[in-house]
C-alpha cells in the first residue's frame, strides 16, 4: 500500500458538502482508504483574486492504486461533482478541485502527472492543512512544517467543525 496526500479546494456552492461527496467517491475503503482529514480552511483566492474565498483541505490515504490510477479516480470525481476542467478558467472559480500532492516518495514528471505537485511548496492554502495532518512528513527533501514556515499564511482561517 502506498501513502498519498490529496488537496481539495473549491469556492462555489456548498464546498464543504462537496468535499464530503468527493472523499466518499475517492475513498472506497478497498483500493483507497482514508487515514486522515485536515480541518477545512477559508483561504484567499490564488491567481485570480477577484472571486469568492476558497475552502481548502487535505486528506491522507493509503492505496493500492498507482499514482496515475489515483489521479484518474480523483478527476472522475471532479467531473461527477460538476467540474469541467476543459472549459474552466485557469485559477478561476470552481465547485471542486482535487490535486494529488504526493505519493510515497515518488518523483515523476510526465504529460499527465508531476509528483510531488509542482507548486506544493509555494501554496500556504495547501501547506496549512497538510501540516495539520502530516507536519513531519518529508516530501522532496523538505519537512512539511519547515516548508510552511517559509510561506505567507495571511488570510487563512480554520473553519469550525460542521
Amino acid at each position: 500500500m502506498a501513502e498519498a496526500f490529496i488537496a481539495l479546494g473549491g469556492n462555489l456552492g456548498d464546498v464543504r458538502a462537496t468535499f464530503d461527496r468527493a472523499i466518499a467517491r475517492l475513498c472506497d475503503g478497498v483500493d483507497v482508504q482514508l487515514t486522515a482529514r485536515s480541518s477545512d480552511y477559508r483561504t484567499p483566492p490564488w491567481g485570480i483574486t477577484e472571486q469568492p474565498a476558497f475552502v481548502n483541505a487535505v486528506i491522507a490515504v493509503v492505496t493500492t492504486l498507482s499514482p496515475h490510477e489515483l489521479l484518474a479516480r480523483a478527476l472522475d470525481g471532479e467531473r461527477a461533482l460538476g467540474r469541467d476542467r476543459a472549459h474552466a478558467v485557469h485559477w478561476g472559480p470552481r465547485s471542486i478541485d482535487i490535486d494529488l500532492l504526493a505519493y510515497n516518495s515518488a518523483e515523476m514528471h510526465d504529460g499527465d502527472l508531476t509528483l510531488p505537485h509542482p507548486r506544493l511548496f509555494e501554496r500556504a492554502f495547501v501547506l496549512v492543512p497538510l501540516a495539520e495532518i502530516a507536519p513531519d512528513r518529508v516530501i522532496a527533501g523538505k519537512r512539511v512544517r519547515d516548508a510552511l514556515a517559509l510561506v505567507d499564511r495571511a488570510g487563512i482561517e480554520r473553519l469550525p467543525p460542521r
